[in-house]
């Protein structure tokens, strides 16, 4: 496929708030992915292109939540095995699948996701309210978290750090800080698996994805910094604002 410079004037713009959105609570392909599509990419093409600056931005927010010790490795290493299985599945799947299909798809999981957060007290709760055991049960749980949302980042990907984040921390019973370093190494995973899907089959654009990926580094590098001041107390309305301008623009491609 090819590609004009003045795709890259509006897809740079929008990754970069796309990665500041993700490193401070994910979501930022509610931004990314819409980006790619307003530019003019095919619906695969810009789901296989934007796993290549996901994979560069997300590298970022890893490192400095690692660096922070918001990672617990140990869990981490479980949800990134089932998260290479279902990221894989998905992305095969994804490339059988039509985009009116996508569409539809987004309009029950949208309104869904945004009335969990915005009944959902955990996201706005301090560290110490949480039990600090890490059980079998908690295992288990992130465990299919990380296959199931692993599934749905390969088939489509917006809104996945966030959903994970949320079922970290509400299913889980993690603080706000390890579900959001877990989810980061968890979505990095998914993202990486399912580029490799997309970039076999012909449908990622590298030359696209890595001068976009530099904004999403930046973007997610001065995000994970904010999300170090502000803490859980952002995370929330941010995720809910992101969820609504996207559901606002699955309805319009719609219409």
């Amino acid at each position: 496929m090819e590609w004009q410079l003045s795709q890259l004037l509006i897809i740079c713009p929008l990754i970069f708030i796309g990665g500041f959105v993700d490193a401070i609570g994910g979501g930022g392909g509610l931004i990314t992915l819409p980006a790619y599509i307003i530019a003019g990419f095919p619906i695969h093409f810009a789901i296989g292109t934007n796993k290549v600056s996901s994979v560069m931005g997300t590298s970022m927010a890893v490192t400095k939540f690692i660096r922070d010790g918001y990672v617990d490795f140990k869990l981490s290493i479980f949800g990134v095995i089932f998260a290479i299985l279902g990221s894989s599945l998905g992305a095969e799947i994804a490339l059988l699948i039509s985009e009116h299909i996508f569409t539809i798809l987004m309009l029950f999981i949208l309104p869904i996701t945004a009335y969990y957060v915005f009944k959902s007290q955990n996201l706005l709760q301090n560290e110490n309210n949480f039990n600090s055991e890490i059980t079998s049960k908690t295992y288990l749980i992130c465990s299919l978290v990380a296959f199931f949302i692993g599934a749905y980042d390969g088939f489509y990907g917006p809104g996945a750090g966030t959903f994970m984040l949320l079922l970290m921390a509400g299913a889980a019973k993690l603080s706000v800080q390890k579900a959001n370093g877990a989810a980061k190494i968890i979505n990095f995973t998914t993202n990486i698996a399912a580029f490799a899907v997309y970039f076999v089959n012909g449908k990622a654009i590298l030359s696209v994805g890595i001068v976009a990926g530099v904004f999403s580094v930046l973007g997610n590098y001065i995000g994970a910094k904010f999300f170090e001041k502000g803490g859980a107390k952002v995370v929330r309305p941010i995720i809910l604002i992101v969820l609504s301008l996207f559901f606002i623009r699955v309805i319009y491609d719609l219409i």
